[in-house]
């Protein structure tokens, strides 16, 4: 055995840093620096898994999301079963990326319900595009308004299928006289994507209507959702 010997080791050798760990600096430091327009939506995907998959490269994974989804707000609102189809995705990545989704719900309903009166009707239609556009079933939703227009609760009466969502338009009307609402918004999505109007959403919202008024309950608009847009039946002067 040589002077100073023993087991051998490796003296003054580094382990190199994985190949993708200089884009994560650039492209965390462009998003710091410039804010979300700067980077697209699978870099903002990225972004959200560097913390859920620190040891490993997620760009591929990232654009194959978006590539399965079609972008980043879809990728938020697909269920946790369709997800973890996806090869890279388990329990735990899908379960952070439905947290992010969570996160940005309640961001924008802290825009409307926060808000004196609900005066904003640019705040109104984004929270009901973040919290249903990319839903795939639809779902039924009312805010609920006092005199002031102020929000008093924002809740969703029911869930049903890819186009179809049972309403019952007395058992609307009761809850507004259960919470003292003297106002409603109607929001409901269409999964299909386009938010254009339906015979039948028109004429439950008249039907709504015809009901509510004698009791003093107004109805404001009905807002249809969807991955395209959105629609006002006020603005398109069918109510």
């Amino acid at each position: 055995m040589k002077p100073g010997g023993g087991a051998s080791a490796v003296v003054g050798k580094t382990i190199a840093e994985p190949h993708f760990a200089g884009h994560r600096d650039r492209l965390r430091d462009r998003f710091l620096e410039a804010g979300d327009k700067a980077v697209s939506d699978y870099e903002l995907l990225e972004l959200v898994l560097f913390r859920s998959i620190p040891r490993r490269d997620t760009k591929p994974l990232a654009k194959q999301l978006i590539a399965r989804f079609g972008s980043f707000a879809e990728v938020l609102g697909a269920r946790k079963e369709r997800l973890l189809e996806v090869d890279g995705i388990g329990e735990s990545v899908a379960a952070d990326l439905k947290i992010v989704e969570a996160a940005g719900r309640r961001l924008a309903r802290g825009a409307i319900s926060k808000r004196q009166s609900l005066s904003s009707w640019k705040d109104v239609i984004e929270y009901c595009r973040t919290a249903m556009a990319f839903a795939d079933k639809e779902e039924f939703r009312i805010l609920f308004l006092d005199k002031r227009n102020c929000l008093i609760s924002d809740e969703v009466q029911g869930t049903g299928t890819v186009d179809h969502t049972p309403v019952y338009p007395r058992e609307v009307v009761r809850r507004a006289l259960e919470v003292s609402a003297t106002a409603l918004i109607l929001v409901h999505n269409h999964p299909s994507g386009d938010p254009s109007p339906s015979t039948a959403d028109v004429k439950m919202t008249l039907d709504i209507i015809a009901i509510a008024q004698p009791l003093g309950v107004n109805v404001h608009d009905h807002i249809i959702v969807g991955r395209e847009g959105h629609a006002s039946l006020r603005g398109l002067k069918l109510i």
